[in-house]
């Protein structure tokens, strides 16, 4: 599978969280935030693996209390994955969870006292390398901003993070990133619009408080996908009222779609229809839920007739093309086989994973003859 997306990405600075790149010419990131509570340290780990497995690049974690950075101490030594502090007002708590070896501070500068608590936290962050990512939600604006707007506007969303943006210009600390997020999809894609032209550090995307699984998942693709097709856009998360894990999965998809970066498998498969051979939707949902582990990227294709069967399993990876008295499994475009439906389901989940180990060789292969030659 090929990623070669047409979009120009907007050129910004390249900032580092944990061993993730952000910014620059690296890929989109995809994180999510753990909803347990994080005194639970047992569930919060559990938790933080299993967005980790789903492919997160980095976890953000809310720690409210100093209890609540002492248990972010022993979540630090149990996952290696890259984490983020959510930290609201107290610049203690900041300084504690740097001390225990956190990889981004979420945390508006502007918010945490006065200025020498401000400079407390940020020499703290510049001996560590630690970036900060400056949140602005239009559901929290100051009350300055409120009385100068009378509500919540784009405009007064860029303010507010240009005011965070400046005391970090001041103390000479360009190792951040940088969030306007909003219900509202005009407002947080207008928002981000006007912020890209100001500052050139990476953008962090959202649309807050998105909604459930259904609704959350389509207004975070409208509005994710009008910025990401302008170019917008160096990480992301989904915010969904759903299982974290959930948030990774959607994020990807989206950035499938506008072929910006994979994880796993891409499956086109046809809505399905009374030529169908075989059962599709039944068939996708074995298929979906039983390779959810693999993360190849690869394209799959399961169409249930020779109709479309043929001309989508000849660009994908693995195809699967209805056809009576058999189906016809193609391998790498080309046909390999044809299977009946009996048992069909099992005999294509084992091609594709024979399919996604040879990419996998591949790809390693050919990362290990660009070091050689890098070498030479």
């Amino acid at each position: 599978m090929k990623i070669e997306s047409p979009i120009k990405r907007r050129v910004s600075r390249q900032i580092f969280v944990g061993n993730v790149p952000v910014g620059g010419d690296a890929p989109i990131s995809v994180q999510s935030m753990t909803n347990t509570d994080t005194c639970d340290v047992a569930s919060t780990v559990a938790q933080v693996l299993a967005i980790a497995d789903a492919g997160a690049d980095m976890v953000r974690i809310s720690v409210p209390s100093m209890e609540a950075a002492e248990a972010f101490r022993r979540i630090r030594e149990q996952v290696t994955v890259p984490l983020i502090a959510d930290i609201h007002f107290d610049h203690k708590i900041a300084l504690k969870v740097i001390e225990y070896g956190v990889d981004c501070l979420r945390i508006n500068p502007g918010n945490i006292g006065r200025d020498s608590k401000v400079r407390a936290v940020i020499d703290s962050a510049r001996d560590k390398s630690i970036p900060i990512r400056i949140g602005v939600n239009a559901g929290s604006l100051g009350k300055d901003l409120q009385r100068k707007y009378g509500e919540p506007t784009p405009e007064a969303l860029v303010e507010s993070a240009m005011h965070h943006v400046d005391i970090l210009d001041k103390l000479n600390y360009p190792e951040f990133k940088v969030s306007v997020k909003a219900s509202g999809v005009f407002m947080a894609v207008a928002a981000y619009r006007l912020l890209a032209k100001q500052i050139d550090q990476p953008l962090h995307l959202g649309i807050t408080e998105a909604g459930g699984l259904r609704g959350g998942t389509v207004k975070s693709a409208v509005g994710l996908g009008m910025l990401l097709m302008d170019g917008i856009g160096d990480t992301l998360r989904v915010s969904l009222a759903a299982d974290p894990v959930e948030e990774v999965k959607v994020g990807f998809d989206i950035l499938k779609s506008l072929q910006l970066r994979a994880n796993g498998i891409n499956f086109i498969a046809c809505p399905s229809c009374s030529r169908q051979n075989f059962d599709v939707v039944a068939t996708m949902n074995i298929l979906e839920q039983r390779l959810e582990d693999i993360r190849t990227p690869m394209d799959v294709a399961v169409i249930g007739c020779i109709v479309n069967g043929p001309g989508e399993a000849r660009e994908a990876d693995v195809g699967l093309t209805g056809a009576s008295p058999n189906n016809l499994i193609y391998v790498d475009g080309e046909p390999h086989h044809k299977i009946s439906n009996e048992d069909f389901v099992d005999h294509l989940e084992e091609v594709i994973r024979a399919r996604a180990t040879d990419l996998e060789k591949l790809r390693v292969a050919q990362e290990e003859q660009l070091i050689a030659k890098s070498s030479t």
